[in-house]
């Protein structure tokens, strides 16, 4: 009898057992964005199987079932594309074309400037140049003597000014010229840039690194060392750099089992971190607030008119309040990557736009003043790579260019510079000058008639599609024609650095409308009233299913 009882206690606790991972299991499912990018595993698998096709010319120019006049229309207007891009980039093409062959970067944004299916026929005829000669003031200048407003930002480099960083540059060269490039030994400047990143920051300590995705790895090092947990949390669509641990979808050919990808702003996100104990840290990348839960938006994968972004400042300062107290009250590790957008919202980052302290922060980009560099800046309690009592258990972390005396002089002439009246300046009344830009240009683009709209983070703008059409990346090279310059990533992005005056942004507005109205003309955005982008969506996966079986 006993030994029957003492089974059903068994069995009892196996069944109790089971039903709390059940339960725990799906505690985190729910925690995840219903979209492929939330469940980065099965995005990877659907990646694999998509199949390669392009559209013929039959096909290409009327796919939301446009008139024939209309795709005359077309026809005609990228073959005049074509012929303009040939006849005004023509050097900067040339070589462009000569150097893509021996450069893995150079082929892979060419491929992936427009969608794979329009490659063959429209990415040949509108290859874009990648050299450029020469930059001054808000603009850039080709091979061809093109000059264009430059609104790439250099992945988010250019914050003051292309004039700006090349100041940095040779003044900190010629800071530590003497020195030279003396590596493992510290320039007296590094100490300088110590004490000013721990008063930015509100940190205790610095280490210095050599890119941005370092610097991330090393925090996540840090978090995963001192909580003696595994599992690092990321939110749905947020880019921490090309480290497999914090890029475990598309992209990553290994997969990683120690990260949870969760949604973005969830309530279900925020039970997860109550309940689970092997979570070490939580990495927020503060670009995420313009478009919570969707990756970085290119025009590679604009098929539709589905793209959506909106900034809510009130609402991500409340969703960071409750990551902080959660993570305070779990000891786990709330990290900012502020990589990308450090020191553009305000001169102490995002921590200070949003009012939320962070246990380590990453910095990289604009901080170099031009040149490259990583930075954790983190309290005391998580930045110590070893264990007074266990001598040999430590967290190893080094580099050989770590702290190179060049990239530590720009960085000083940048963080010198931050304190400075002009500087100081181009914060004041920042908010409301962007939000009035934007406002300016929505209304302009309206007035226009034209469908199109642009959401924004400060001065971090992407362009949003406001009926449904199948060829809104062509805009990208209208814009260029107009002598916009953007990123390879096309209309996903803009990036204006702080020093565009009111005179430069009018005719940056001014280009984009007339842009729109010539793109309009074309007749690429001719209006099916029957076409939605849910149809336009399904078009596109039964020619997948077609091509593929």
């Amino acid at each position: 009898m006993n030994e029957s009882m003492a089974w059903v206690a068994v069995g009892g606790v196996a069944l109790l057992y089971g039903a709390t991972r059940v339960k725990t299991r799906l505690e985190l499912s729910l925690a995840k964005h219903r979209s492929l990018t939330g469940h980065p595993r099965m995005a990877r698998r659907m990646a694999a199987q998509l199949p390669n096709y392009g559209y013929d010319e039959a096909q290409a120019f009327d796919l939301d079932g446009a008139p024939p006049e209309v795709v005359g229309l077309r026809k005609t207007a990228l073959a005049r594309l074509a012929a303009e891009y040939a006849s005004r980039f023509a050097h900067s093409l040339q070589l462009t074309c000569e150097a893509e062959g021996d450069i893995s970067d150079m082929q892979f944004i060419a491929a992936y400037k427009v969608p794979y299916q329009f490659r063959e026929l429209f990415g040949k005829a509108l290859k874009t140049g990648s050299f450029v000669q020469s930059t001054a003031g808000v603009t850039l200048t080709d091979l061809d003597g093109n000059v264009f407003y430059d609104l790439t930002g250099s992945y988010g480099v250019n914050l003051f000014g292309n004039d700006f960083y090349k100041d940095c540059i040779r003044q900190g060269s010629a800071m530590v010229a003497e020195l030279g490039p003396v590596l493992g030994s510290y320039h007296p400047v590094v100490a300088d840039n110590a004490k000013r990143l721990k008063a930015i920051s509100g940190m205790d300590e610095v280490s210095f690194h050599m890119s941005g995705t370092e610097a991330v790895m090393q925090a996540v090092r840090l978090a995963r060392y001192h909580t003696k947990r595994t599992h690092l949390l990321r939110f749905c669509g947020a880019y921490h750099g090309w480290w497999g641990d914090v890029q475990p979808g598309i992209g990553n050919p290994v997969t990683e089992r120690d990260t949870y990808t969760l949604q973005d702003m969830g309530e279900a996100t925020l039970r997860v971190l109550r309940k689970r104990k092997d979570i070490a840290c939580v990495l927020v990348n503060p670009l995420q607030a313009l478009h919570p839960n969707i990756g970085a938006p290119g025009d590679s994968s604009l098929l539709d008119s589905g793209r959506s972004a909106h900034f809510d400042r009130a609402a991500t300062t409340r969703w960071l309040k409750q990551l902080r107290q959660i993570c305070t009250e779990k000891n786990i590790a709330l990290i900012f990557d502020e990589v990308f957008v450090g020191f553009r919202l305000a001169p102490g980052g995002a921590q200070e736009y949003f009012g939320v302290q962070a246990d380590m922060v990453t910095y990289g980009k604009t901080l170099g003043g031009g040149l490259p560099v990583g930075v954790v800046c983190g309290q005391h309690a998580w930045m110590k790579r070893f264990r007074d009592e266990a001598p040999a258990d430590i967290c190893f972390a080094r580099g050989t260019f770590n702290a190179h005396p060049y990239v530590m002089g720009a960085m000083n002439v940048f963080l010198q510079s931050l304190e400075t009246a002009p500087i100081q300046a181009m914060y004041t009344g920042q908010d409301a000058r962007w939000d009035q830009r934007a406002a300016d240009l929505n209304q302009r683009l309206a007035a226009a008639g034209v469908p199109v709209q642009v959401a924004h983070m400060s001065s971090i703008w992407t362009v949003l599609y406001t009926q449904p059409a199948c060829y809104n990346w062509l805009l990208q090279h209208y814009l260029r024609l107009e002598g916009l310059a953007l990123s390879w990533v096309g209309t996903g992005r803009f990036i204006f650095s702080l020093n565009y005056s009111d005179a430069d942004f009018a005719a940056v507005a001014e280009r984009f409308v007339r842009a729109a109205q010539a793109m309009q003309a074309d007749g690429w955005w001719w209006h099916n009233p029957a076409l939605t982008n849910k149809l336009i969506k399904r078009r596109v996966l039964r020619e997948m299913l077609a091509q593929k079986f």
